[in-house]
C-alpha cells in the first residue's frame, strides 16, 4: 500500500508539471504569433490534452505580432456503414435455407453500404441490364430503337413480359452482348446466363447497385435521353408487381423492378428487387438478392425487411454524421 507521504510528494509532482506545461504552451503561441505564423491547438478527444503546432508558411488572420491562436477542430471519425449495416441484418431473421444480401447508396450524401458477397440468379432483374445494354449499343451505333424494341422494352419492364425479353436477349447478342455492357458499365462480378437462360445470369447486390447508378446517376455510359427512357419504365410498373424495394419508400416514390423464380431442382424461390426509392427527401438505390426461399411471399417478405432495414442503417449513419459534423466547434478562435 502506498503511503500518505508518497502520495503527498506524486501530488506535488503533478501540480508542479502543469504550471510548466502551460507556460510551454504560451512561449510556443506567443513565439508562433511574431514570426508570422498561425499556431495551432488540437483538441484530442479524450484525452484532456491539447496539441500544438505551429506554420510559418501561413501568415496569421491579424498579421505579424498580433499573438493570435487559431483553433484546428479534429474531424469526426468517419461511420463504418458496412459495420452498422451488418449490425442492423441481425434484426432480420432469415428463414430456413434462405440467404440474401443487400447493397444501398445514399445519392445525395455519397454514402454506401453493402451486406454479403455471394453470388445470385438475376431473375427477371437482368431484364434492367439488358435494356441497359441494347440502349448502349444503340447509342454506339447512331441509331433510335425501333418501334418493336420499344414494344419489347415496354413490355419486359413494365410487365415482366418473358418473351419480349427473350427477343431482346437475341437481339443484344445474348450473354456476350451482356458481358461486354457490363465491362463498360464496371459490373465486375456479373456473368450472363447460358444460351437463352437470362434469368440464370449471376450477379451480385454490389454490381446491382452500380448498374443502378448507371441508370439514376449522372456519370454513366449511358446518355441522359437513355437514363430517362429506362427510369420511365420503372416507374410504371404494373400493380401486381410494386413490391419490393418499394417497401422503403416515402408513398409511391420509387421505381423499381423485381425478379422471382422458382428453381426446379430445389422447388424454392429467388426473390430480387432492385430500384431507386425516395425517404426523407433523399435518394436512395437499393439492390436486395435471395434465394433459398420456401415460397415466393416468404421471399417478397424477407426482401421487404432488408430493405427497410438497409435503408433506416444508412440513414441513420447518415444522420449521426450530420449530428457530429454540426456538434463541432469552430475552426477559427
Amino acid at each position: 500500500m502506498e503511503s500518505s507521504g508518497a502520495r503527498r510528494n506524486r501530488r506535488a509532482r503533478s501540480s508542479r508539471r502543469r504550471p510548466l506545461l502551460c507556460t510551454a504552451l504560451a512561449t510556443v503561441a506567443v513565439l508562433g504569433a511574431t514570426a508570422g505564423g498561425t499556431v495551432y491547438v488540437k483538441a484530442q478527444a479524450h484525452s484532456g490534452t491539447s496539441v500544438v503546432s505551429s506554420s510559418s508558411a501561413t501568415p496569421s488572420a491579424s498579421g505579424p505580432g498580433s499573438g493570435k491562436v487559431s483553433v484546428e477542430t479534429v474531424a469526426a471519425p468517419e461511420v463504418d456503414h458496412d459495420a452498422l449495416l451488418a449490425s442492423a441484418m441481425k434484426s432480420v431473421t432469415v428463414p430456413g435455407d434462405a440467404a440474401v444480401s443487400v447493397a444501398v447508396l445514399d445519392l445525395d450524401s455519397g454514402d454506401d453500404a453493402t451486406y454479403g458477397e455471394s453470388a445470385f440468379d438475376t431473375a427477371s432483374i437482368v431484364k434492367v441490364d439488358i435494356l441497359a445494354t441494347l440502349l448502349l449499343q444503340a447509342q454506339d451505333a447512331d441509331r433510335r430503337l425501333t418501334a418493336a424494341e420499344k414494344t419489347y422494352a415496354t413490355a419486359m419492364i413494365e410487365n415482366s413480359d418473358n418473351d419480349s425479353a427473350s427477343a431482346l436477349w437475341r437481339i443484344i447478342g445474348k450473354a456476350s452482348g451482356l458481358d461486354a455492357a457490363n465491362e463498360r458499365f464496371g459490373l465486375t462480378d456479373t456473368a450472363g446466363g447460358d444460351d437463352m437462360l437470362w434469368g440464370l445470369t449471376q450477379t451480385t447486390a454490389a454490381d446491382q447497385l452500380t448498374l443502378l447508378q448507371q441508370v439514376f446517376g449522372d456519370d454513366s455510359e449511358l446518355s441522359e435521353a437513355s437514363r430517362t427512357y429506362l427510369r420511365g419504365l420503372m416507374g410504371q410498373i404494373a400493380v401486381d408487381q410494386r413490391w419490393g424495394v418499394s417497401a422503403a419508400a416515402d408513398g409511391s416514390s420509387w421505381a423499381l423492378k423485381n425478379g422471382w423464380l422458382a428453381r426446379s431442382t430445389t422447388g424454392l424461390w429467388d426473390i430480387n428487387s432492385i430500384g431507386r426509392v425516395t425517404v426523407d427527401g433523399h435518394d436512395c438505390l437499393v439492390a436486395v438478392l435471395s434465394n433459398g426461399n420456401a415460397t415466393q411471399a416468404a421471399g417478397i417478405s424477407l426482401v421487404e425487411r432488408v430493405a427497410r432495414t438497409a435503408v433506416s442503417a444508412l440513414r441513420d449513419g447518415d444522420a449521426s454524421t450530420s449530428a457530429s459534423a454540426s456538434s463541432s466547434p469552430s475552426a477559427d478562435d
